[in-house]
């Protein structure tokens, strides 16, 4: 079977996954690519022989060849092209996240369910092979009972001031990674969370009212504590590690780096830094995670990240914008 799919989004990411499509999957024919800048869609179709590029998301949604779609466009637009690709018929891959607003989020999955397609949501980092294996771990009690997650995630520089006002805050755009990822560890629903932040990095951020450096803390249905910290600038690198401590033990995941040496001389010793982003970082499990979608379509299989999965860390990135303009804790059952 090869799975007939279009791409909506021809900027970095919709670039990365047409990219993997085309070249890095096995059985599958990306048959068009479509984005409001025709000519980013005339160039991604020129480099990888794609049939089709349209300024048009509904050329895709309306092509009788096309199964699926992989929406990769403005945040903004998510929700509304889920629900009109479910009422096409397409099965749906969609990056994060699905929306801001618990409405159309709702309506979104609604859609989807009506429709009966399947919806899986771009949490890629559940797919990276070093994230997968502290999950492994710890699913099969090999820690123990987990006590405490810490998780740190900082990028190698802001994004630009105008990215900032349309994101809905770091919390939406940054942290919402996190907030899977400590689901996705610890296999517990999160009840609370409290959010400190200040603006340390670049006070353009500051006066677009968001901050970029933030500590999370949050508090597990069964008793585990997490911690999550983010800057916007670590000038070293792109650094992403994750560690859970339970009663037996603890297991850890450290940076990943171009080479795995160490050279020791006169001046010291010296590691190699970080991969420099997340496109270096994490290709891999982008791959990993569009292989497992198309698996779930071809097996008529429950995706691994599926709409609800969407749904919680857009409650917990509100829920922590709550909690850090009114400086207190706040449970997710006050956001919904």
């Amino acid at each position: 079977m090869t799975l007939k799919i279009g791409v909506i989004g021809a900027g970095r990411i919709g670039k990365l996954h047409a990219e993997n499509l085309v070249t890095r999957l096995p059985g599958v024919d990306v048959l068009a690519i479509a984005d409001v800048n025709e000519a980013a869609a005339q160039e991604t179709a020129a480099k990888l022989h794609i049939p089709l590029a349209s300024a048009h998301h509904q050329d895709i949604l309306n092509h009788p060849d096309i199964e699926a779609v992989a929406i990769c466009s403005a945040t903004d637009t998510h929700s509304q092209m889920i629900i009109e690709a479910a009422q096409a018929g397409k099965h749906i891959f969609c990056e994060k996240p699905i929306d801001y607003d618990l409405s159309r989020i709702d309506a979104a999955l609604n859609a989807v369910e009506k429709a009966g397609v399947k919806l899986q949501v771009g949490f890629n980092r559940r797919f990276d092979p070093n994230f997968a294996r502290v999950r492994e771990v710890v699913a099969a009690g090999g820690i123990g009972e987990p006590h405490v997650l810490r998780i740190t995630s900082r990028d190698p520089g802001p994004p630009p001031v105008s990215y900032i006002k349309v994101s809905g805050g770091i919390f939406l755009d940054m942290t919402i990674h996190d907030f899977d990822m400590a689901r996705f560890l610890i296999d517990s629903p999160v009840t609370e969370v409290f959010a400190a932040g200040a603006v340390l990095v670049d006070p353009e951020i500051g006066a677009a009212g968001d901050v970029d450096t933030a500590v999370v803390t949050l508090r597990f249905e069964n008793g585990a504590i997490g911690v999550i910290d983010n800057s916007r600038k670590a000038v070293y690198g792109y650094d992403q590690r994750v560690e859970v401590f339970g009663a037996k033990g603890s297991i850890t995941a450290e940076n990943n780096t171009p080479y795995r040496t160490v050279l020791s001389n006169v001046e010291g010793v010296h590691h190699p830094l970080p991969l420099h982003f997340f496109l270096e970082r994490y290709n891999d499990s982008y791959i990993a995670e569009m292989l497992v979608f198309i698996r779930a379509i071809a097996n008529n299989e429950t995706p691994p990240v599926t709409g609800i999965d969407g749904r919680i860390p857009v409650v917990m990135g509100l829920a922590a914008t709550k909690s850090l303009r009114e400086n207190r804790p706040v449970k997710l059952s006050e956001i919904g």
